[in-house]
């Protein structure tokens, strides 16, 4: 299948299940990244504020785990 004009494109992208497809799919990738740099870029901003214990829905424990780490060595200066 070429794509020679934006005609071609369009019947593709959306009178079509592969470019429909195509576009869920960009949009769940797209959505989910963004998610992701708002979400490191909100605890970065956030970071002086306690976590919470009972917390079973923290993606990034591994963050909260390193920034431990490093308060316990800047503890130790």
């Amino acid at each position: 299948m070429e794509i020679n004009d934006v005609a071609d494109l369009y019947h593709f992208l959306f009178e079509t299940y592969a470019g429909i497809g195509i576009l869920v799919g960009a949009g769940i990738v797209i959505s989910l990244v963004l998610c992701v740099i708002f979400e490191v870029k909100t605890r970065k901003l956030y970071h002086n504020h306690e976590p919470q214990e009972d917390d079973e829905w923290s993606l990034f424990d591994d963050v909260e785990e390193g920034m431990e780490e490093q308060e316990e060595k800047d503890s130790k200066r």
